[in-house]
């Protein structure tokens, strides 16, 4: 087989499937890891059935086949296939590097086979290959008739899986609701438009995922005393868009042109923001608390200092425009605003560092969020705030020490 010819027959070798959206799951109800060639080939056997048009059961077939030829060639092999989570996203890789931990626990191999159907699968290669020596990847490609027939319902077949379904008909429904309720409202189409542009900007600069990450975190249970500050922030979220519609409209209806009502509307918005934020960071640090996460907690006090240098930034501009304070006032709120962030970042970051200059991190093994295992700690230098991690290949990689979210047995990075 191509990319084995030189493979030792003594090494143990793992063909590896993975369904990242779980498709097996939904159509079939059967979970992962399928481990062996029986339940794989059963996996297969049901997907097609429920669905002969999936391509992940062709994947399967296909990985079979190659476990069965390398048998035949006398390797050592395994087969199993792992799968994801129909969200995709954190959630898919999650699950992935859990199950993928329980094969290689399972049949202890030396290398894997990748037998992927595509892209959207091969997304799993970083993960496979944080834990395991990649041998090969096998590409399998569906045969499809390039008529044009044929690729209008291979499209409305993909329209009908809720991850594309989500984009292509819920993304223009929020957009329309929007406008609606805006028009309702009297609010004009501002503010459709600054909320679609937020969301641009959000999505452009990949923040879509830890903002994800930091709401699945909130905890809302009545049981944990944090819950009582996240409900205190959402309510003071609440009150601060109320207060801001009403700022523009009432401007608007006093005649004042579009752009003023807007600037009222920010600064409406903007009165209560710090109160909302310090609740949302007193109930993160509660929440991290009673994890026994504690070093994330100097990351909450970076974030409340960046929080007061861009709160003071934007209120102070806004009050400007409106005519609230001269244009030096301006200036020196924004220098005192840089000062007081800059001060509050830097002494998070010297707490930070003492604290690790106190832990014995030499030879501790290193993940990261999704569990996956980067290597071991073999050099820290709390000094230039550095520390290196060599991986299971031999590279050594240098971390910055901000981005230690925890040390216990193991150091977890972001």
């Amino acid at each position: 087989m191509q990319g084995l010819k030189n493979a030792e027959k003594s090494e143990r070798l793992l063909v590896l499937v993975v369904d990242i959206d779980n498709d097996l799951y939904t159509k079939t109800k059967i979970n992962g890891p399928l481990l062996g060639r029986v339940q794989v080939l059963n996996g297969a056997i049901q997907l097609s059935l429920a669905d002969p048009e999936d391509t992940d059961a062709n994947t399967m077939f296909k990985a079979v086949k190659t476990y069965d030829e390398l048998k035949k060639e006398e390797y050592t092999v395994s087969i199993a296939a792992i799968t994801g989570a129909e969200s995709l996203g954190y959630a898919a890789d999650r699950e992935l590097a859990r199950q993928l931990d329980q094969v290689i626990q399972q049949y202890k191999p030396d290398a894997c086979i990748f037998v992927s159907d595509g892209a959207s699968d091969e997304r799993a290669l970083p993960i496979i290959e944080s834990r395991l020596k990649v041998n090969s990847v096998v590409n399998v490609r569906v045969k499809q008739s390039e008529n044009l027939e044929n690729t209008y319902v291979t499209l409305l077949k993909k329209l009908e899986e809720p991850h594309y379904a989500r984009i292509v008909f819920g993304i223009p429904a929020i957009i329309l609701l929007m406008f609606a309720i805006s028009y309702a409202l009297n609010l004009g189409w501002q503010a459709p438009v600054a909320i679609i542009g937020a969301y641009l900007l959000i999505k452009g600069f990949g923040l879509e995922d830890a903002m994800l990450e930091s709401f699945r975190g909130f905890g809302f249970s009545i049981e944990r005393m944090s819950f009582v500050f996240y409900l205190s922030a959402l309510i003071f979220f609440i009150v601060s868009m109320i207060i801001s519609a009403s700022n523009y409209a009432y401007y608007i209806s006093n005649g004042s042109g579009p752009a003023l009502a807007f600037a009222y509307a920010i600064e409406g918005f903007l009165l209560l923001l710090p109160v909302m934020l310090f609740l949302y960071l007193i109930g993160r640090v509660l929440e991290v608390r009673s994890r026994k996460y504690l070093f994330r907690n100097y990351k909450y006090g970076i974030y409340a200092g960046s929080t007061i240098i861009v709160w003071v930034l934007i209120y102070s501009l806004d009050a400007w425009i409106i005519g609230q304070i001269y244009f030096g006032q301006f200036i020196l709120f924004t220098l005192l605003a840089i000062a007081i962030g800059v001060g509050i970042n830097e002494t998070a970051l010297m707490l930070k560092k003492r604290a690790l200059k106190r832990r014995n991190l030499n030879n501790k093994i290193v993940i990261n969020e999704l569990g996956t295992t980067i290597g071991k700690v073999t050099k820290v230098d709390v000094r230039r705030g550095g520390i290196t991690v060599e991986t299971p290949f031999g590279n050594p990689i240098v971390y910055n020490v901000d981005r230690v979210i925890e040390v216990s047995d193991r150091v977890v990075i972001s």
